[in-house]
């Protein structure tokens, strides 16, 4: 790892991209992967192939997964099941995300929420 792992230098880094992609990824473990992730007015992203975890830097807006939608803000932490469509709308200009990717292709078999 050449850079901490705090958001400052993981928009720095996004920031220096020079083909404009709304992540960046930032370090690799295994099947871990730990990206920034900043979309501009839209996030057009669509399902992944593995289990994923959103924490939230900075902003607010509204979260769509797998049909439903609930508010978010900074601070929060979001889980995605492989293969589930799922985007951030109505989100303010300063909304920043870490995404998390882990386990196997396709997701791991069980899960447990809190209510």
């Amino acid at each position: 790892m050449k850079e901490r792992l705090t958001p400052h230098h993981a928009l720095a880094a996004l920031a220096r991209r020079e083909d404009n992609l709304p992540f960046v990824e930032l370090f690799t473990h295994g099947s871990l992967s730990v990206e920034m992730y900043r979309p501009l007015g839209q996030d057009t992203q669509t399902p992944h192939t593995r289990d994923e975890v959103y924490v939230v830097v900075s902003g607010v807006g509204e979260f769509v997964n797998g049909g439903q939608r609930k508010p978010f803000e900074a601070g929060e932490l979001l889980f995605v099941p492989a293969g589930v469509e799922h985007r951030f709308e109505n989100f303010s200009d300063d909304f920043a995300t870490w995404v998390i990717f882990y386990g196997p292709e396709g997701g791991e078999a069980t899960s447990r929420t809190m209510e």
